[in-house]
């Protein structure tokens, strides 16, 4: 029997594999008159072994991959770029089926006791191609809003990351997991991408799929209070966090055009309806922003939100975007404000972030590369938008 390559044209009216849910999978088997295992092995191809083509599904038939290469994508991301830090932290830029470019961050967790290393890994992974939101300290809407990534397109991250070898010359893990936790807090929206999110992330929630636990997936928002009312109405204990960076209306006015739309008081509400529904801590992120939100009357303005939220905050130093103006508060600054929320007994966390030394604020190696594709003659395929 001829088990040659199998074609793969690009039909963009076909779902991708990877955006299928098991029950879908199922019902299609279902009517192909396939039997139940054939749907696990297909999952065990796609999310255990994950393989990059149709005719990697050894033991299936034919017939059968033939059958799914014909009605279903298998869309790979392709690395762009890759930058490494001194810590660790990892960058990937992936270019996507329409030359777009996006980012994912690999970020592992702190040395284990005797300089051991960590086997744990947080993946921090993007939801749209730019960003129509406009956060004024923020890379990602710079080149403006493209699209929104589907739901292939956000769990192949994960995937792509999962199959790259763990040293040089090493074969990529297979039956393992590499990614233990999971944050949507890459370029983009997310809950502006609600319904391809949510596919995506019961993907890889799915113990036949990712396998990363509910309470391993946080998600970040800008304060879209509707979604975060819908979010709370889900089954799935996914944690939230709100990307604040202003604990006033007038500061979030400033930086934040969202907050024209959703001011403080209704996203407050909402984030009471989130924690009680969910009966889960919320976070607030807080870039610290020199000149901006860092005085100290800021930080107690944003304990007493952390207080009525029950809340924990993590205040993130600034990462300067060149082309943009803002910058990050002396070190001495940041202590201070941090000691302003510890006395009025709210968690809070400074995070000493990872990843300083490579373009680290979201957006910033995506911005910088598809700049220096336009000032390539006869550049094509940047992605540019």
């Amino acid at each position: 029997m001829n088990n040659a390559a199998l074609p793969t044209p690009i039909l963009p009216t076909r779902t991708d594999a990877r955006a299928v849910l098991r029950a879908e999978w199922l019902a299609l088997f279902a009517a192909w008159k396939q039997p139940v295992w054939r749907v696990d092995q297909v999952l065990q191809w796609l999310y255990q072994q994950r393989v990059e083509q149709w005719d990697q599904m050894t033991n299936l038939p034919l017939a059968l991959r033939r059958q799914l290469a014909e009605t279903h994508t298998l869309r790979n991301l392709q690395q762009a770029a890759c930058q490494g830090s001194r810590d660790t932290t990892q960058k990937f830029l992936w270019r996507l089926a329409d030359d777009a470019l996006v980012e994912s961050v690999l970020i592992p967790a702190n040395p284990a006791l005797y300089g051991d290393a960590s086997d744990r890994h947080t993946l921090c992974v993007s939801t749209q191609v730019g960003c129509a939101y406009g956060c004024k300290f923020c890379a990602s809407g710079l080149e403006g809003f493209r699209r929104n990534l589907t739901a292939d397109e956000i769990v192949e991250q994960v995937l792509a990351i999962e199959r790259q070898p763990k040293a040089a010359g090493e074969a990529p893990l297979a039956d393992s997991r590499v990614i233990q936790n999971l944050v949507i807090m890459g370029m983009g929206e997310p809950l502006a991408n609600y319904d391809h999110l949510m596919r995506a992330l019961r993907i890889l929630n799915a113990p036949w799929g990712g396998g990363i636990g509910a309470r391993k997936i946080t998600l970040s928002t800008s304060g879209l209070v509707p979604q975060i009312r819908r979010l709370a109405d889900e089954p799935e204990q996914f944690r939230l966090a709100i990307s604040l960076h202003g604990a006033t209306d007038e500061v979030r006015d400033r930086i934040m055009p969202v907050n024209r739309k959703y001011p403080l008081a209704e996203l407050t509400r909402a984030c009471e309806y989130y924690r009680d529904k969910k009966g889960r801590m919320l976070t607030l992120e807080y870039i610290l922003i020199a000149g901006v939100n860092d005085h100290l009357d800021n930080a107690t303005a944003l304990a007493g939100l952390g207080r009525r939220l029950q809340a924990k905050i993590n205040l993130i130093p600034y990462n300067r975007v060149e082309g943009l103006a803002w910058d990050r508060p002396s070190e001495t600054a940041q202590e201070k404000f941090l000691g302003v929320l510890e006395r009025h007994q709210v968690p809070a966390f400074l995070r000493r972030e990872k990843g300083h030394d490579i373009d680290a604020a979201c957006g910033q190696l995506r911005l910088r590369t598809e700049r220096e594709l336009r000032t390539q003659p006869g550049t094509v395929g940047s992605g540019a938008s």
